[in-house]
């Protein structure tokens, strides 16, 4: 007898349908909707809509969304069962366990995707990450990339986030909050959280301002893609980077199609005489600790630039990650010199964590109102209870705790990787050492540092090759982030760091 028979009944009302894959029984022959179901499954599985581990819907929930008898969701579950796609888990319910067919859906077309890592990952097979001229991709393909040490610049010590205390001030929040607040909100962002980054930026940077004139947004990455926009809009088309400077910011600011030209930085920080001969309107800078170089904006060259910006320059200063320092005094933020010609950028993302998505922007008052819209017609502002939870461990001083433990943590730590650079790798030269979350490395010219990135990823190691920051000529380096390994896995990275270069070279590390 055929299992998947069923009666006029079970297809009472075919306009019935399930949010869960987009089923519509209409779409199934007579007499056959066991059958059906259990085909839209195994495809669903083989093109990965439905990976390993995902859950399928209780057999009674799909069969009230189709509108069919519970027996046929049972059947069409117990094939794949006997079939071994999935299996009962009992409290967490049928899962899928069988891996998608490598590269192919059920029908034989290309799959939509592709796994890496065991991941999958949308779209083709990742280029190799340094082949090549980094294009907008390059981040996410070098994400995906595997290696057992990741020494990617900007990323913080992801397992010191301070878990039991974002959860007891989250259900304090909770508990709190009114019923309104979990409506729309100010695009600006929680009066709670402008109030609190206000705060903090006037103890820690120095930077005095009123909370009106902060607004939350989604990173610094969001507040160079908004200013971006606001800019083009109004005429100017071009912001002068630092060189070598992120990648990652020019590429924002690309994409809102300004036009990036390089300015040299040297041991006192950006050229300004360069600035000026560039005739850009507008500069992005990281005076508190240059990224990737890791100097520090002198006292000169910080009135040279004042001077630049009383003649109607535009400031864009990314404080990324200034609370981080170790060896040397605080430097003041130049929003606190100049703030009508400073637009100030600052994040949680170095702090606490990138996941978290929460930064802040204090633009000039003549940019403010323009930058409130886009912020506005971008997202309606970010969500709200990330904020009201940060904004109580910014009020509680929880965050000031973390930092304090932070930078112990951090300094043993590019301690450890600065000795055995010294060691393995004597050649080399080290730059940025005394703040931040990552160090630059530079070598003699005669071979490319994309070269060994490569040879590096190889052994497991990955890092970002200094030319990816560079749009002018530059001794090869690479870019190595040392917050988020133990001591003795930096000791190890460089080893290999070091085996890589032999190979790169041909020749010792010394």
């Amino acid at each position: 007898m055929n299992r998947s028979n069923s009666s006029a009944s079970d297809r009472s009302n075919t306009s019935a349908g399930s949010d869960f894959l987009q089923l519509d029984v209409k779409d199934a022959p007579a007499g056959a909707l066991a059958d059906w179901l259990a085909g839209q499954l195994r495809r669903a599985i083989s093109d990965g809509r439905l990976p390993v581990g995902g859950r399928l819907p209780a057999t009674r929930v799909l069969a009230a969304d189709l509108r069919v008898s519970r027996g046929v969701v049972t059947e069409a579950y117990q094939r794949l069962t006997e079939d071994g796609h999935i299996a009962g888990r009992g409290r967490s319910g049928t899962v899928v366990v069988a891996a998608p067919l490598p590269g192919a859906r059920a029908n034989g077309s290309r799959a939509n995707g592709s796994r890496v890592n065991g991941s999958r990952v949308n779209g083709p097979v990742p280029r190799a990450p340094f082949a090549g001229a980094p294009g907008a991709d390059v981040f996410d393909v070098i994400r995906a990339a595997p290696a057992r040490i990741d020494l990617s610049p900007g990323v913080p010590d992801l397992a010191a986030f301070p878990r039991a205390v974002w959860l007891r001030a989250e259900r304090a929040v909770l508990r709190d909050l009114s019923a309104a607040a979990f409506g729309y909100g100010d695009p600006r962002g929680t009066p709670a959280l402008r109030l609190a980054v206000a705060d903090w930026l006037a103890r820690n940077r120095g930077i005095r301002a009123d909370p009106d004139e902060v607004i939350v947004v989604a990173g610094v990455a969001q507040a160079l893609t908004l200013l971006g926009e606001v800019l083009a809009a109004g005429g100017t088309r071009a912001v002068a980077v630092e060189d070598p400077g992120a990648l990652g910011a020019r590429q924002h600011l690309a994409a809102r199609g300004l036009d990036t030209p390089p300015v040299p930085v040297d041991e006192d920080g950006v050229r300004v005489d360069a600035l000026w001969a560039s005739g850009a309107p507008a500069v992005l800078l990281t005076p508190a600790h240059q990224f990737p170089m890791g100097v520090v904006l002198g006292g000169e060259r910080r009135r040279e630039l004042m001077r630049w910006a009383e003649e109607g320059g535009l400031i864009v200063e990314d404080d990324y990650d200034a609370e981080h320092r170790y060896d040397r005094p605080p430097v003041p933020a130049l929003r606190s010199m100049l703030a009508e010609r400073v637009c100030y950028g600052g994040s949680m993302s170095k702090l606490l964590a990138p996941a978290l998505r929460v930064g802040w922007l204090l633009p000039p008052p003549g940019l403010r109102d323009a930058l409130v819209d886009a912020k506005r017609y971008a997202d309606l502002g970010n969500a709200a209870l990330p904020q009201l939870v940060l904004a109580r461990l910014m009020e509680s001083g929880e965050l000031e705790r973390q930092l304090r433990f932070l930078r112990g943590r951090h300094r043993r730590r590019r301690d450890a990787m600065i000795a055995a650079i010294g060691e393995r790798l004597p050649g080399a030269t080290v730059h940025g050492a005394a703040a931040g979350l990552h160090l630059t490395i530079t070598f003699d010219a005669g071979f490319a540092d994309t070269d060994l990135a490569a040879a590096a990823l190889a052994r497991g190691v990955k890092a970002h090759p200094l030319s990816w920051h560079a749009q002018l000529p530059h001794r090869p380096g690479l870019v190595l982030g040392y917050a988020a390994s133990t001591p003795t896995v930096l000791t190890e990275a460089v080893a290999l760091l070091a085996d890589a270069r032999r190979a790169v070279t041909g020749r010792g590390a010394a």
